[in-house]
């Protein structure tokens, strides 16, 4: 499996991991975080939660797993999985710094907390599928370098 293919699956993968913590969360807490709808302002299409969604999936799917392949290598440290939290930490403090705008004062620490685990779970999960070969790749000879064919 190439490059950008370990990419998108490990992106789908995060997106659905990060989605499943939001939603747990948020039914758990009994609060309402906006996090779509945040996603929506910041789109500029305040009030459309659904956008939100289709625009983070969208953005988790096949935005961000392509530029994480090609940070990954200067990404520190070398395990796949903390590379995918250093990436997402990122993009966590990108999205708190321009997509928060409507969140109370009481509900800021949680709202923060929240949002930084949920990134924490993307990348964990993106970085992990992305790092992940199977058996069959990892057992396989290598090529014959030489053209020897033996």
């Amino acid at each position: 499996m190439g490059t950008v293919q370990r990419a998108a699956l490990g992106g789908l993968a995060g997106t659905i991991a990060m989605g499943t913590l939001l939603v747990l969360l948020e039914v758990q807490m009994r609060t309402r975080l906006l996090l779509f709808e945040a996603v929506a302002r910041f789109f500029q299409v305040p009030g459309r939660a659904d956008l939100g969604v289709v625009l983070a999936g969208l953005f988790g799917v096949v935005v961000w797993p392509p530029i994480f392949a090609a940070l990954e290598p200067y990404l520190p440290p070398e395990d796949p999985a903390v590379s995918g939290m250093v990436f997402a930490a990122g993009l966590w403090v990108a999205f708190v710094a321009l997509a928060t705008t409507e969140v109370t004062v009481v509900l800021l620490p949680l709202y923060l907390t929240v949002t930084l685990l949920a990134h924490l779970a993307y990348g964990f999960t993106l970085g992990s599928v992305y790092g992940w070969t199977p058996a069959s790749e990892a057992d396989a000879p290598a090529p014959d370098v030489e053209g020897s064919g033996r």
